[in-house]
Formats: structure tokens, sequence, C-alpha cells
């Protein structure tokens, strides 16, 4: 999931949400849109090619 920050930066936060803090874990923050999705679909790669 991305999220643009105030700053203009985005943010990418897992899907579930973390039970020990019950917000969702951050997984990196990005200056442009582009970067976080390859981003994401790196993220998306590893989980499921391990």
């Amino acid at each position: 999931m991305i999220r643009k920050l105030k700053s203009g930066g985005y943010r990418i936060y897992s899907r579930k949400i973390n039970p020990k803090t019950g917000k969702r874990r951050n997984l990196g923050t990005f200056p442009t849109l582009a970067a976080a999705k390859k981003h994401e679909r790196d993220i998306q790669y590893f989980k499921h090619h391990r």
C-alpha cells in the first residue's frame, strides 16, 4: 500500500496491521511514486520467490 506524505514523498506500508502496534508497518519511503511502485514490486517478488 503506497501513501503520499505531506512532505511530497511516498511511503510503502504493509497490507497487514502489525498486532504489536495496531498500525501498518513502514516498508520504506521514496521521493517519487515510480520509485515506490518499483520497490513494491520488488517486495512482492521476494515474498513469493524464496
